[in-house]
């Protein structure tokens, strides 16, 4: 005996329903911390007489001394093997900037100067309208193939889907006040291609199904479907999850955002492929067959 996914579907939708409409509220009031990379901001490229590591670099930018200094979350990226080191931070002004090459030369030894550019916010500005246009770019080129692939309803379903997913992603980040730079819609692309491949599988084995068995209802091709891809969403979903996992523990601060936006993404889209994605195409297909048969009432009457 197989569970029954779409007659449980209420369910699902009102669970979907609570953490779409908690995301929002989130996004709304809270909304995203957004990171330098879309705010003004400052770059310093510093060169050492040593190799340093990440981990120096930011118990080096908790000096005290740097206390009353708004650097939010230090962005810190290697460059030339570990011996120079470029820093993104807030917008910060002379003295403060010379401060923190003071205490960067008294805890970590010899430094030298190589870039100091600040980034404007028309800068931030231009990077989150990209964003946005890709995340745009992504869902009509998934509207598109799935349509072509499968059916209009079936590429439907799956936008709305990657649009649940997306928020509630965007929600649980929010929620956790973490900042947010261009890594973050690198996730949340990253989110939205595995969760398509996971509901396109689902619907492979619900076209499979009608192709053999013409006669079965859509809410029995859809429970079959899900059943037969059950066990394969689930093994690929916890192989990756241990990865990701070993990221979020393992990368480091820079890395913390991108793994956590993965983790939940990829988390929900599990859940969303196997719980939601295809009792929205049965109810989205029973609302069509219920309004053609009221028409064809009506014609007759």
């Amino acid at each position: 005996m197989t569970f029954d996914w779409v007659g449980h579907r209420r369910i699902f939708y009102l669970i979907s329903a609570v953490l779409v409409v908690g995301s929002l509220l989130l996004l709304a009031t809270r909304g995203l911390n957004a990171g330098i990379d879309f705010t003004e901001g400052t770059l310093l490229e510093r060169a050492f007489g040593r190799m340093v590591s990440e981990t120096e670099v930011r118990e080096a930018l908790a000096d005290p001394a740097l206390a009353g200094a708004d650097l939010g979350t230090p962005q810190i990226q290697h460059l030339d093997g570990g011996r120079s080191l470029l820093i993104r931070v807030r917008a910060l002004g002379p003295e403060t900037i010379a401060t923190i090459d003071r205490v960067l030369e008294e805890r970590l030894g010899s430094v030298q100067v190589l870039r100091t550019e600040v980034v404007h916010p028309v800068v931030g500005k231009e990077l989150l309208g990209k964003a946005l246009i890709a995340l745009g770019l992504a869902a009509v080129g998934i509207l598109i193939y799935v349509s072509l692939r499968f059916e209009p309803s079936f590429g439907l379903m799956a936008i709305l889907t990657q649009l649940h997913d997306v928020i509630i992603a965007m929600g649980a980040v929010a929620f956790l006040g973490w900042e947010v730079n261009t890594s973050f819609i690198a996730a949340l692309l990253t989110v939205v291609g595995y969760s398509i491949n996971d509901t396109i599988v689902v619907y492979d084995r619900i076209r499979e199904a009608r192709a053999r068995e013409p006669k079965l209802s859509p809410a029995e091709l859809a429970n079959l479907g899900i059943q037969q891809s059950l066990r394969r969403s689930i093994n690929t979903s916890v192989t990756t999850l241990v990865a990701v996992a070993a990221l979020l523990i393992l990368g480091g601060e820079t890395l913390k955002v991108f793994a956590m936006t993965l983790l939940v993404g990829i988390v929900v889209g599990t859940y969303s492929s196997l719980c939601v994605a295809s009792p929205l195409w049965v109810s989205w297909t029973q609302w069509l067959s219920g309004r053609s048969g009221r028409a064809r009432q009506a014609r007759a009457s």
